[in-house]
């Protein structure tokens, strides 16, 4: 059976926000062994994939009216915080699934809803075909959903295609007839549809972001959002997803550090002239591992206020301007403690860090890849453009 096509035998339903926090703290635990050796040879992650699916975290914003427990978007960043500490490759995969289903509750029918619900709490996952090569910009699609009696009809090439290899449905983005953006969810395994293994970055390698080919892919029009941008302008779906970026790139700061520090207690040696006869007795170091653990810190709480931001923006009351704000400020920060912190851990652990059996370069391969997804310049544009002059970000910019 291909991979695609399996599925783990017994999903875990999870029952509230505490017990998703649970979850992803194990599966953590069980992917972080084997993190620097499928960083080293750009592995498959299906075992890892198998517990994603078997832990319930997939379905974890599934409503509790759907039989999910429907978890707060504070609880998603922590998930993905937790997860990207331990391996942000095979974190980065669940980040479209689980904002491609935010995107079906609240743009989907009843029906659409209903049916994707099950699915995800079955432990189905949503890959990913949104950006293309070779047009304007990433998110110019050339991609064409076109309607063909109840059904439609896909065709396009796409790349970036994060999860899609070993997902169960790809949301694919393209235009319609009106030449207005609509989110077809097809089938893996449908007739039309290739996934190549062409992701070759330098980091995130684990995510297998590579090219999908859609020709003559038929879809039911029961898997389709028609245009649902159109009503999500102004809202705080883009932040959403954004605020899992955040929380990707903060793991990866606290797990670099954490791993700086493990190699700085185990194996890095005093440098000549130092006076100590151990490197972790040297308090020009031990100065420099506490400034590094100040930003960490930082950002974490960072995340965490931009995330109850999201949750706080549910209600009537609240302005989703100043939510959408908070999340891209976050943002900004985290990429860029992740770019710090998993660059300087060197300057404490030695020549010897640099070898690269011992993994530490990973993190910061995998922290400038990611942060490449979407520019912080953009993010604190709009925060410059916000604080003089009072205009907020575009309400169809799903970046902020």
């Amino acid at each position: 059976m291909p991979l695609w096509g399996r599925r783990c035998g017994v999903t875990r339903i999870l029952t509230d926000d505490a017990d998703a926090v649970s979850a992803a703290t194990e599966l953590a635990a069980a992917w972080r062994p084997g993190a620097v050796e499928r960083d080293a040879t750009g592995a498959l992650p299906y075992r890892e994939l198998e517990a994603l699916a078997a832990s319930g975290l997939l379905g974890m914003r599934i409503p509790r009216a759907h039989g999910g427990p429907g978890v707060s978007a504070a609880t998603v960043a922590e998930v993905f915080r937790i997860l990207a500490t331990a391996d942000p490759a095979v974190a980065q995969i669940p980040q479209n699934h689980i904002a491609f289903a935010d995107l079906l509750l609240r743009a989907g029918s009843p029906s659409q809803v209903a049916f994707f619900a099950a699915e995800f709490l079955g432990g189905a996952r949503l890959g990913n075909a949104l950006s293309e090569r070779g047009t304007k910009t990433a998110r110019d699609f050339a991609t064409r959903i076109l309607p063909s009696g109840d059904d439609y009809v896909v065709d396009g090439r796409k790349y970036y295609s994060t999860g899609a290899l070993t997902a169960q449905w790809i949301p694919v983005f393209g235009k319609d007839e009106s030449d207005e953006v609509s989110v077809a969810y097809v089938r893996r395994d449908a007739p039309g549809v290739v996934v190549e293994q062409d992701w070759n970055a330098f980091g995130q390698r684990s995510t297998f972001s590579g090219t999908t080919i859609l020709t003559d892919v038929v879809v039911p029009g029961d898997h389709v959002l028609r245009q649902p941008f159109v009503r999500l302008a102004g809202t705080t779906f883009g932040a959403f997803g954004q605020i899992i970026h955040a929380a990707i790139e903060v793991g990866i700061a606290r797990g670099a550090l954490t791993d700086g520090v493990a190699f700085l207690r185990e194996r890095a040696r005093p440098a000549p002239g130092s006076g100590v006869t151990r490197a972790i007795d040297d308090q020009q170091i031990v100065r420099l591992v506490g400034e590094l653990e100040v930003d960490v810190r930082a950002a974490e709480a960072f995340l965490r206020s931009a995330a109850r931001a999201l949750d706080a923006s549910e209600d009537a009351g609240y302005n989703a301007t100043e939510a959408r704000l908070e999340v891209a400020a976050a943002k900004a920060f985290a990429g860029r403690v992740a770019l710090d912190v998993s660059t300087r851990i060197f300057d404490f652990a030695g020549s010897s860090a640099a070898d690269r059996g011992q993994g530490l370069d990973r993190h910061w391969r995998n922290a400038r890849t990611h942060t490449l997804h979407d520019p912080a310049r953009l993010k604190e544009l709009a925060l410059g453009t916000w604080l003089v002059t009072g205009v907020p970000p575009d309400p169809a910019s799903t970046l902020i």
